[in-house]
């Protein structure tokens, strides 16, 4: 913990912006195409996220589509991070090219990952009689440029396909296994100047605002925040969000203020996150400092939100209980959701990650609702959310997204903003704030206490964790608890977890190697309070550790 986590950049905080955009076109590649649950990330000072990376995964995906068959329109859209822009254009050169027909924004802006997944999702169907589209001539797809909330530094690139939600790992597997292979003599690679690619006869534009805001009110009761005069305070934490904010205002005539319209390369308005690092996360207490002291005392707003750089993240602070945990919000939501929106099926399940709050699993007991429980990753939802047997999917990391009022789908991916548009629905609908409503569902199911640790690993040994099987763990209890479950694949759809949860009757944890760090990530709760978590997470890493062999830090 940096001890000045929550308290404003300074100069030397701030990121070198022409450092930044010469390493991405002068350093050769060095770091391999790694696409993790997001996609590839990387900085472009340390050789992971340069011209080269960018131009071997965009034609690696020009070749996967044309395997695949996919010959409609592909949707490309950034954020408003620094390498997000010459990312775009050396993806444009090289589709260009490759002769394939994209659409970017109408605007020359930026585009929320949400944006792109409806536009995926509405050009295969989405909407008709047939639904989606996902075999057959003329599938669309995509490509979002974002680190999502990473640091200034970074970059990212991600495909989606045409069920427009994150690709699976089958698909992720081999469109970085082929670009490695290119990226070994990525100048020969065909581009089409950039000047000539984009008024090349295959690029086209696309109004992303406009198709995207005209359509939320399928999916949020916009008349109930009018009448109702909920007054939202919209922080888009300078990302792609920052100008839809304004948009659906204006669109819906609802009581919304943009809290910070600026858009800065280097992020120098933002207060520093836990570590001493500028990073976007709008579930963080500390990069949210600003709107939580904007929303202390004589509070302006009736409910401020936060988005993270692509607007796939929420985050939602209310007057009475400050900024809210994404575990107890995605509660509140799915109680909401699935007790006002008649249109969803009867047996629409709820799906969450295994690593989500457990109140969620008394609450879907509560409702009588089917449970999926998934590995970390939203791709898993996507199959649900498309054929509406899924009426809402979220993860603990503060994503989410869920069906249209009509029971059809909205998007595939992450939607930060129908996530903070909703907590002002529930406010106007309910009376009551999502802190408030949270309290209930407490008092109701008992409270929890969670957390999330790290212990460290070595690469063998984080390798182990996640090839581990429920035979290598020999404990019988767990902080005073028989367990009653050992895991290493989700229950909701039999995928591996990379890790291990062990569960008991008032408690679990799962353990996950982090993919960038030498340690492994520590996910528990318990309702039985503070002590009994910190009970649960010492016992954990000795559980993790005598699993491993015994040879794991403690």
């Amino acid at each position: 913990m940096s001890d000045r986590a929550g308290t404003q950049a300074r100069p030397e905080d701030l990121i070198d912006v022409d450092e930044v955009l010469s390493a991405y076109y002068d350093r050769e590649p060095v770091e391999p195409v790694v696409f993790g649950t997001s996609g590839h990330r990387g900085s472009s000072l340390d050789g992971a996220f340069n011209e080269g990376h960018i131009a071997a995964m965009t034609a690696a995906i020009v070749e996967y589509r044309r395997e695949c068959g996919y010959d409609g329109d592909l949707y490309i859209g950034r954020d408003t991070h620094a390498l997000s822009e010459p990312a775009q254009r050396t993806a444009i050169e090289v589709l260009a090219a490759a002769g394939v027909r994209i659409r970017i924004d109408a605007r020359n802006g930026y585009t929320p990952t949400p944006a792109v997944s409806l536009a995926i999702l509405r050009a295969n169907g989405a909407g008709t009689e047939e639904g989606v589209r996902t075999e057959g001539p003329g599938l669309s797809d995509g490509i979002v440029i974002t680190p999502s909330h990473n640091p200034p530094r970074d970059g990212g690139f991600k495909y989606n396909p045409p069920t427009g939600g994150p690709a699976d790992s089958q698909a992720t597997k081999k469109i970085a296994a082929r670009a490695n292979e290119l990226m070994k003599d990525w100048h020969a690679i065909p581009r089409m100047p950039y000047e000539e690619a984009r008024v090349a006869r295959t690029t086209c534009t696309h109004d992303f605002l406009s198709a995207y805001v005209d359509d939320l009110e399928n999916v949020i009761d916009m008349e109930a925040i009018r009448r109702a005069g909920v007054s939202i305070g919209a922080d888009p934490m300078g990302g792609a969000s920052v100008y839809y904010w304004g948009a659906i205002a204006e669109r819906y005539g609802i009581d919304l203020t943009v809290v910070n319209p600026d858009v800065d390369p280097t992020w120098r308005f933002m207060s520093l996150d836990w570590d001493g690092k500028i990073r976007m996360d709008c579930s963080s207490p500390y990069a949210m400092a600003a709107l939580r002291e904007r929303m202390s005392g004589d509070a302006p707003f009736d409910i401020a939100t936060g988005n993270d750089a692509d607007a796939d993240r929420h985050g939602i602070v209310t007057r009475d209980g400050g900024l809210m945990n994404p575990n107890h919000f995605l509660a509140v939501a799915i109680d909401y959701l699935y007790t006002h929106r008649d249109g969803w099926r009867t047996d629409a399940g709820i799906g969450k990650t295994l690593v989500s709050s457990a109140l969620i699993d008394r609450v879907a007991a509560g409702l009588g609702r089917r449970l999926v429980e998934v590995p970390v990753g939203f791709k898993h939802f996507v199959p649900g959310l498309l054929d509406g047997s899924l009426g809402f999917g979220g993860e603990e990391s503060a994503g989410a997204s869920f069906l249209r009022k009509d029971g059809t789908v909205w998007t595939t991916d992450k939607d930060g903003l129908v996530m903070c548009l909703l907590a002002a629905e529930i406010t106007a609908v309910t009376g009551k704030t999502p802190s408030q409503l949270h309290a209930d569902l407490v008092a109701t199911y008992s409270p929890s206490a969670y957390a999330r640790i790290d212990a460290a690993a070595s690469k063998e040994e984080k390798e182990k964790l996640g090839a581990l099987s429920p035979s290598d763990v020999t404990a019988t209890e767990l902080a005073g608890e028989t367990i009653t479950d050992r895991l290493v694949t989700a229950p909701g759809n039999g995928e591996p977890i990379g890790g291990l949860k062990v569960t008991t009757e008032n408690a679990w944890f799962a353990a996950r190697p982090s993919g960038t760090e030498d340690v492994y990530k520590i996910y528990a709760e318990s309702f039985k309070g503070a002590d009994h978590l910190s009970q649960v997470q010492d016992e954990a890493k000795r559980v993790v550790s005598a699993a491993l062999g015994g040879t794991t830090a403690s």
